[in-house]
């Protein structure tokens, strides 16, 4: 991934997570989400997401994202990976 270089891959509960846990990704049967950990971001940050966990909120994606989609994303997916803490 040329935005995250480095970024490790894993499986937790058959679910792909990335970043030790900051992203995540579940195929849904109307849409993917891409999940992030809100832990750590201020609520400002936390309302740029949707849903009403503790730990993890999500951004709904309902087609497949061009170049341009994805780079809206970007700025988002940095302030997690700057912000947000993984608790051991």
């Amino acid at each position: 991934m040329d935005t995250f270089p480095g970024i490790e891959e894993d499986f937790i509960y058959g679910v792909p997570v990335y970043d030790k846990g900051r992203f995540y990704l579940v195929n849904l049967k109307k849409q993917v989400n891409l999940g992030v950990s809100i832990i750590g971001l201020k609520p400002e940050e936390i309302a740029l997401f949707e849903g009403s966990g503790k730990t993890a909120r999500h951004i709904k994606i309902h087609q497949l994202l061009d170049d341009d989609g994805i780079k809206q994303l970007v700025p988002l997916l940095n302030m997690v990976k700057e912000k947000a803490g993984i608790p051991d």
